[in-house]
């Protein structure tokens, strides 16, 4: 592994209002495609592109997916594909505050050399997710290999 730390800039832009969108871009890659984002209807905004609560399960689910990525290669196993899904589910806790109170991932492998080997490898790969040691919310695992 390379150095640590790592630092990662990024920057959101917009006008007042609950209903008007905002931008966000990668600080030092003016040309990465900015992220559209809005409040979502659930929190009386007009929704129609992702919210702060999409980003949150997409950093979740991605985060695992690249780590498993990784550890998948590092160990020489061979699959066709990944997908994964996250249902993320907002509440309030014991002090009354919103907060991401649990999100459920599922994770599908495809076209697995080694069904046995794969499995192990998603159940290391919960403990290996530097995001999702970062954070106080539920996650739940669902794993499944088809052909």
């Amino acid at each position: 592994m390379s150095r640590l730390p790592k630092v990662f800039k990024v920057e959101s832009f917009g006008d007042s209002g609950i209903d008007t969108n905002w931008f966000n871009s990668l600080s030092e890659n003016k040309e990465c495609t900015p992220i559209v984002m809005a409040i979502p209807p659930e929190f009386e905004g007009p929704g129609g592109t992702y919210s702060p609560e999409d980003l949150y399960a997409l950093s979740l689910l991605n985060c695992y997916l690249a780590t498993f990525k990784v550890i998948a290669a590092k160990s020489k196993l061979e699959f066709k594909s990944i997908h994964g899904t996250s249902l993320l589910s907002v509440d309030k806790n014991n002090g009354n505050l919103l907060w991401m109170a649990r999100a459920e991932m599922s994770i599908v492998l495809k076209g697995v050399d080694r069904p046995e080997r794969a499995m192990n490898l998603l159940e290391k790969t919960k403990a290996h997710c530097m995001i999702i040691n970062s954070v106080n919310t539920e996650i739940i695992f669902h794993f499944s290999i088809a052909p």
